[in-house]
């Protein structure tokens, strides 16, 4: 899958994410950092990749309507700090069968997944997977 980091995420998923075999790119690596989030949404769509991201200005399910964009995955953890970001956002690559999403809004929190499938049909919620060990799984 291809998929967008946007700034607010760790830099090292780029290679997690690669090694587990998604074409990954960055808002830095576009020199995109620190433009708005209109011009970060065109360059994720105008390359049909998949946009992860905490920015709560791409939350708005109205303007991020499923199947009128490449997908979109909105992290939500309540201590964001970045070896938790890397370490979940990694996981959901790991675990779930992300190349489903396309066209997808799916929102991942601490311990779970809601995602928003084109039409409004298939809602699914779901508890997180996480490696064993994993501090993400404690509670």
């Amino acid at each position: 899958m291809k998929v967008k980091l946007d700034e607010n995420l760790p830099y090292r998923l780029v290679e997690a994410l690669s090694r587990l075999g998604h074409e990954a790119d960055t808002v830095s690596r576009e020199r995109l950092v620190g433009r708005p989030d209109a011009d970060v949404w065109k360059a994720a769509q105008e390359t049909g990749r998949f946009l992860v991201t905490q920015d709560l200005d791409f939350s708005d399910l109205r303007r991020f309507e499923p199947g009128t964009h490449s997908g979109l995955l909105l992290v939500r953890i309540r201590a964001p700090g970045r070896n938790l970001l890397f370490e979940r956002v990694r996981t959901v690559f790991q675990t779930e069968d992300v190349e489903a999403w396309r066209g997808c809004f799916v929102v991942a929190t601490e311990h779970k997944l809601r995602i928003r499938r084109p039409g409004g049909f298939g809602v699914k919620e779901g508890r997180a997977a996480y490696p064993a060990g994993s501090r993400l799984g404690r509670r």
